[in-house]
């Protein structure tokens, strides 16, 4: 006797198969891609700015303290 569910639900042909599977590779592939490419944004960004903290730094480090004058340590 044959499988019943078979006349039910028709097996999908081969071919439909490996291009969903072509599809997800595809998929995958491109999100990887956009992953990495926004991870790489970042971090230029945090470089960036870390550089531009690190200008802002010296600068106030060169600068009159006003609170020295109130504060008792000396």
């Amino acid at each position: 006797m044959s499988n019943p569910l078979q006349r039910i639900i028709p097996l999908s042909p081969p071919e439909a198969h490996e291009f969903f599977q072509v599809h997800q590779v595809s998929h995958a592939f491109y999100e990887e891609v956009k992953h990495r490419e926004e991870l790489e944004r970042y971090a230029q960004w945090y470089a960036l700015t870390a550089q531009q903290h690190q200008r802002e730094l010296e600068q106030m480090r060169g600068e009159f303290n006003l609170f020295r004058l109130f504060s008792r340590r000396r």
